[in-house]
């Protein structure tokens, strides 16, 4: 189709057509993304719930040895993304993301046997592996999609999601704490569980709906692979193909807004880590565990609608 500077007839088609195009993306890509990133933290803050349910007392473990297993996590977390981000774009990135969800919703599953201080700690730091490529491998199929006015507002959406998987961690931490000795298992054995068997089961989904790129998606017609190409292509800033890896490390390290999010960051990561505690705090005004679990989902709530807003 010809562009005709002089008229605004085929801008103005094209411009419907791209935004058809998103929204195809965002109706395929984004709801897929959101409740995988939904399972990474509700898995992960389960343990936090857990703790309510007698876990430190059956295992023997100490409250030091609770905090130990808990910061442990970040540990495998930091492994895990280093070797991720080395990888993520020498494997497709479909398998990327769903083989990632299956090995965290394993080693989740593989929390309800342990027995002692070491297998938690074990299974902690192995699920801090797993769980790390999927972020960032989030981010890196947004960016293949969506240019860089599109993002922003994508990226605020899913981030909604580990919100929202801390929020309604007590709420359904209370319903499955109900199969209490069900098989001889305590309720927070359950919880991991069925928390693991439900991301392995999701993660077997998502193979079949996330794309790889678009070139080869195949939910895309041939016309709007081609657009979906395009499109971001032409967004692309100062991208020099023979540029090395070091150097593009280089450059960014000069970007002062760099520093600025890496500040930001640092505040939030810090200010996070409430949430592994939360459930235990509100358990010391003398409330019952539902109660308490059920008073953990309220500021989370809030924090995901202002998140968006």
């Amino acid at each position: 189709m010809a562009r005709n500077t002089g008229h605004t007839g085929p801008r103005q088609e094209l411009s419907t057509v791209e935004a058809k195009l998103v929204r195809k993306l965002d109706w395929a890509i984004l709801p897929v993304l959101w409740v995988m990133y939904w399972f990474n933290y509700l898995d992960r803050n389960a343990i936090t719930v857990a703790r309510l349910d007698g876990m430190e007392e059956e295992l023997g473990i100490s409250s030091t040895e609770y905090v130990t297993c808990v910061s442990i996590l970040f540990g495998g977390y930091i492994l895990g993304q280093i070797r991720s981000n080395m990888l993520i774009t020498r494997v497709r990135p479909l398998w990327f993301m769903a083989g990632a969800m299956t090995l965290w919703a394993v080693v989740s599953t593989l929390t309800a046997v342990t027995k002692d201080f070491k297998g938690l700690l074990l299974t902690r730091f192995f699920l801090g592996v797993t769980e790390a490529p999927f972020y960032p491998g989030a981010l890196y199929m947004l960016a293949m999609f969506y240019t860089r006015q599109e993002i922003a507002t994508r990226i605020s959406i899913l981030f909604t999601a580990n919100i929202c998987g801390t929020a309604f961690a007590g709420l359904i931490a209370i319903g499955v704490f109900q199969m209490e000795n069900a098989a001889g298992l305590a309720g927070w054995r359950w919880l991991f569980i069925i928390q693991g068997v439900i991301t392995f089961i999701v993660s077997a989904a998502s193979a079949f709906v996330l794309p790889n790129e678009p070139q080869n998606t195949r939910w895309l017609t041939a016309e709007e692979r081609q657009l979906a190409h395009s499109r971001v292509a032409s967004d692309t800033v100062e991208l020099h193909e023979n540029t090395s890896t070091w150097r593009g490390l280089l450059e960014a390290s000069r970007d002062p807004r760099l520093w600025v999010l890496i500040f930001m960051q640092h505040f939030h990561m810090g200010a996070s880590n409430f949430k592994n505690f939360s459930p235990t705090i509100v358990e010391t005004l003398g409330l019952t565990r539902n109660v308490t679990l059920v008073l953990t989902c309220p500021p989370y709530l809030v924090s995901g609608v202002v998140s968006i807003a």
